[in-house]
């Protein structure tokens, strides 16, 4: 019950505006993954920057299972295996940005889609969290089960060789 294991990994692009920028990012998503990317659409409306409610300004992507880790090992690839503790929460969630695709083994260039970078959210979960999220008898985790962000490092360090600076 205490083993730590990906739920999901959560790829995002941000890119502010709907058009052209957009489909590249969904191209990327694709490229990368082989599913097909989802769209983020506002909630506010920021008149300076010309963003209303609903208008799609970015893209996202999540992956489960195995999938999740096989990718996983390739993003930490593109950082070199470090990531600053910072990139860690108090839940032992974290997550990284990948400032050029091109980082990525086995992702080459395309000039169509010029040079993006884009985030990377991983959740992490034990056995027995659905237990918060069912609809019959929701219930909270206890304190002993919650994973802790040294929990966390710990589970990175160990399955992946990542360095935590």
């Amino acid at each position: 019950m205490k083993q730590i294991k990906i739920e999901k990994i959560t790829l995002n692009i941000g890119t502010g505006e709907p058009g052209v920028k957009l489909e590249n990012a969904r191209y990327l998503l694709n490229k990368i993954t082989g599913l097909k990317a989802v769209e983020c659409k506002s909630q506010k409306r920021i008149p300076t920057w010309g963003v209303r409610p609903g208008l799609a300004i970015g893209c996202k992507v999540t992956l489960r299972k195995e999938k999740a880790e096989a990718l996983l090992k390739r993003l930490f690839t593109a950082v070199e295996n470090k990531i600053s503790i910072k990139k860690f929460d108090s839940n032992g969630n974290f997550a990284f940005g990948i400032a050029e695709y091109l980082d990525i083994p086995d992702v080459e260039y395309d000039s169509k889609i010029g040079i993006i970078g884009l985030e990377v959210a991983v959740t992490l979960e034990r056995a027995g969290y659905r237990i918060k999220r069912r609809t019959i008898h929701q219930a909270k985790i206890s304190k002993k089960h919650l994973i802790t962000k040294d929990d966390a490092i710990k589970f990175v360090n160990e399955k992946f060789g990542v360095e935590v600076i």
